[in-house]
């Protein structure tokens, strides 16, 4: 598979990606309108960006003890259902009055839920796409979601202006309604990819099986630290610049779109898997000279050419499905999505308590040396990549 257009000629593709983009645009638009909230309502770049970001927290607990459901649940009726609990709780934000803790308890949900549909999609975008179709079809929806995440930060922010970010927060909720009916009427009923109930005991055992290798281990890892530390330093950005947020969101998302167009289409298959270590590097160092506090324009550039650096988890996902057998592709896609996003909501947290012990640029800074260090140490330690051995799942039938 060769091109974008063969993509989209293949059967079932195209709700996919419809659905997908319904929920990233959703979740762009709720996502700057409940921490514009939280900050207006409690000043703390702690609680701005746990109420952004912390969601991603739950995903540990996904991963876990639900992610076996990823290849074990029919997948159109899993996505429908995810998505109209997003559209339930997102609803539910948007009440006034609501408590604090309660909007804590409400994100931890949408954590939980999120943590099982992430494998759920990506397993059925495997299964969906032939296998020299992956990685395009990967850099098609990361694309997506730059282009989505401008979008939605730009028309989040002239909503929070127009309206208020309740009324924002509703208006996603009938985004993720409508990803709900997108994904039941385009998506064709498929049985789940492996037989037996979800259960936690299945969730260990296939996390088992996934960390026993010593290749898988090393992907993961570069897939989840380098990266959410620097996702640290996006949930600074309402703190940074409260009234120019959505600029550096667009803009992240501006360069990240660059970088999935560069690695998935652009750059042959030869010259990419080499590319891992400076696109880490490059996400990461842009993010050094904040602790100046240089003007808002200069900082706008310094984000835009870190985001491109984003393009390494497209080459480390093509890595871990080479090393990772049939029958747990989505268990791993899922887990990949999982623990990157637990990282990401781990290092919202810690940018956040330093951000109120310095400041939100200087927390910046810190983040980014840290991603810069942890790149150098996985560079120095990778080996070259290996077929799995892995014997198939006893409850996969081959």
């Amino acid at each position: 598979m060769r091109s974008y257009r063969d993509l989209f000629r293949t059967p079932e593709f195209t709700p996919l990606f419809l659905a997908a983009s319904a929920q990233t645009l959703a979740r762009t638009t709720s996502g700057l309108a409940l921490a514009t909230l939280v900050h207006r309502e409690t000043a703390s770049p702690l609680l701005t960006a746990l109420s952004m970001f912390g969601p991603s927290l739950a995903h540990v607990l996904g991963a876990t003890l639900f992610m076996s459901a990823a290849d074990r649940l029919p997948p159109r009726a899993t996505s429908v259902g995810t998505a109209l609990a997003f559209t339930a709780t997102t609803a539910l934000l948007a009440l006034p009055g609501l408590p604090l803790t309660a909007v804590f308890a409400v994100l931890l949900v949408q954590g939980l839920v999120a943590s099982v549909s992430g494998g759920v999609g990506w397993g059925l975008l495997n299964e969906i796409l032939p296998k020299d179709g992956y990685l395009l079809g990967r850099s098609v929806f990361n694309m997506m979601h730059g282009l989505t995440q401008v979008t939605g930060y730009a028309t989040g922010g002239i909503l929070l202006a127009l309206l208020s970010p309740r009324l924002s927060l509703l208006l996603a909720a009938a985004l993720y309604g409508t990803a709900a009916l997108v994904a039941r009427l385009g998506l064709t009923r498929r049985p789940p990819r492996a037989t037996g109930r979800p259960s936690v005991r299945a969730t260990r055992h296939a996390n088992a099986r996934l960390w026993s290798s010593p290749a898988r281990r090393h992907v993961y890892l570069g897939l989840w630290i380098p990266n959410g530390l620097i996702v640290g330093c996006e949930s600074l950005y309402v703190s940074h610049a409260p009234h120019s947020a959505g600029v550096l969101f667009a803009c992240a998302a501006a360069g990240m779109l660059a970088g999935d167009v560069a690695v998935g289409r652009l750059i042959p298959a030869d010259r990419r898997r080499r590319l891992t270590t400076p696109l880490l590097l490059l996400l990461a160092t842009p993010y050094l000279p904040l602790v100046l506090h240089p003007p808002l324009a200069v900082t706008a550039v310094l984000v835009t050419v870190a985001s491109v650096g984003f393009g390494a988890s497209l080459v480390q996902q093509e890595r871990l499905m080479a090393v990772t057998p049939p029958d747990l592709s989505g268990h791993a896609l899922g887990l990949h999505s999982s623990g990157m996003l637990t990282m990401q909501g781990v290092s919202a947290a810690l940018a956040g308590g330093l951000a109120q012990l310095t400041s939100p640029a200087a927390a910046m800074t810190t983040l980014a040396a840290a991603s810069t260090a942890v790149t150098l140490l996985l560079a120095s330690t990778r080996k070259p990549t290996t077929p799995p051995r892995d014997a198939p799942s006893p409850d996969r039938p081959h």
